[in-house]
C-alpha cells in the first residue's frame, strides 16, 4: 500500500511540474485594432513580438500624442518612409493622449498618415505590456524597432530624425 501511495504521489507530483512549465512557457496574447478596424494578433516572445500578418517586415512601433509638438514633426517623415519601404517595413503608430478611435481617424485622414494607426482605447493591454518589457515611462514619441525575425533591435525615446530612421531600416534589413 505504501508503495502504491508513494507512486502515485510521485505521478501527481510529475503531473504538477509539467503543468508549471506549460503555464510558464506560455507567451502573452494581444491584440490591437487599428483604425480601419483591422485586428493585429500579437504575441509576446522572449527577444520581441510576433505581429501576425507582419512577418519578414521591419516594423516600427512608435507610441505618440496628437498634441506633442516632436510626434507631430515625425508624421510626414513616417509617411515618406512607409512609401519608399513598403515592402519591407510596416509602422504601427498608438495614439495615447486619449483620442478616441473615431477622433483618431479623423487626424489620421488630415495627416495623411499611410500606416497602422490605433488608438490607445483599442490597444487592450499591449500599451501596458511594451511599459513593462520595455521600462517605458510614457515619454512620447517612444519607438520599439523590430527586425524581421520580430526581435527588438532598438528602442527610444524622442524623435530621431528621418535619416537615422533611414539607417536604422538599413541595419535592421537582412543581408543578402
Amino acid at each position: 500500500m505504501k508503495k502504491i501511495l508513494t507512486f502515485t504521489l510521485l505521478i501527481f507530483s510529475l503531473l504538477t511540474y509539467v503543468q508549471a512549465a506549460k503555464t510558464t512557457n506560455q507567451q502573452p496574447q494581444m491584440s490591437i485594432t487599428d483604425i480601419k478596424g483591422v485586428t493585429h494578433q500579437i504575441t509576446g516572445t522572449n527577444n520581441g513580438l510576433d505581429i501576425k500578418g507582419l512577418e519578414d517586415k521591419i516594423v516600427f512601433i512608435e507610441f505618440f500624442g496628437h498634441k506633442c509638438p516632436p510626434c507631430l514633426a515625425s508624421i510626414p517623415h513616417l509617411i515618406k518612409l512607409q512609401e519608399k519601404h513598403k515592402d519591407k517595413l510596416a509602422i504601427i503608430a498608438i495614439e495615447v493622449q486619449g483620442y478616441n478611435n473615431d477622433q483618431l481617424k479623423e487626424f489620421a485622414k488630415e495627416k495623411g498618415m499611410n500606416y497602422i494607426v490605433v488608438a490607445d482605447e483599442k490597444a487592450g493591454n499591449f500599451t501596458n505590456y511594451i511599459s513593462q518589457r520595455a521600462q517605458w515611462r510614457g515619454s512620447i514619441p517612444f519607438m520599439v524597432a523590430l527586425d524581421t525575425n520580430g526581435t527588438v533591435q532598438f528602442i527610444q525615446a524622442g524623435m530621431l530624425p528621418e535619416a537615422s530612421l533611414e539607417e536604422l531600416i538599413k541595419q535592421l534589413s537582412p543581408k543578402k
